[in-house]
């Protein structure tokens, strides 16, 4: 099948797909974009997380052919060009980085919290990113982020 879908803004065409191949092997494999990272195929560590139609899902439990006409917007679509949106930019003051294979599912649910939740308690920010796991740096730097991102936005 031909998948249509709108990418960080941008409509963009995916030829041959198979309607369920994942949307997170779509993004990185045919769309280029390999910001989502493809740790777990089950949907338990995050890493894949993306917005479809503003939501936050793990992309890689997301049939193709279930994002046919809808918008996806990526880790890579966070950012204003070169600058980087303050999660992000959050994540690198922080030093909450380390390996980046979580990176990207962490910021996108980072970013989801501070839209809904300005001003998070530390609560709050942790079971937002409870559906997340980081195998590296033990989560305070993580909170750092989330805490410095809230305050400066």
């Amino acid at each position: 099948m031909r998948l249509n879908v709108t990418v960080n803004g941008e409509p963009k065409q995916a030829d041959d797909v198979w309607e369920g191949e994942s949307l997170l092997y779509v993004l990185r494999e045919r769309l280029g974009l390999p910001g989502s990272k493809n740790a777990c195929e089950q949907g338990e560590c995050g890493s894949c997380t993306v917005y479809l139609d503003g939501v936050p899902v793990c992309s890689c439990l997301v049939a193709a052919g279930q994002a046919e006409g809808h918008d996806v917007r990526t880790v890579e679509g966070l950012a204003d060009g070169d600058t980087l949106d303050p999660v992000q930019q959050s994540f690198v003051d922080a030093g909450a980085v380390q390996c980046g294979f979580c990176t990207p599912g962490l910021v996108v649910a980072a970013h989801d919290l501070l839209h809904r939740v300005p001003d998070p308690s530390d609560e709050e920010i942790r079971e937002a990113l409870a559906g997340n796991l980081c195998r590296c740096t033990g989560y305070e730097k993580i909170l750092d982020a989330v805490r410095n991102a809230a305050a400066t936005s």
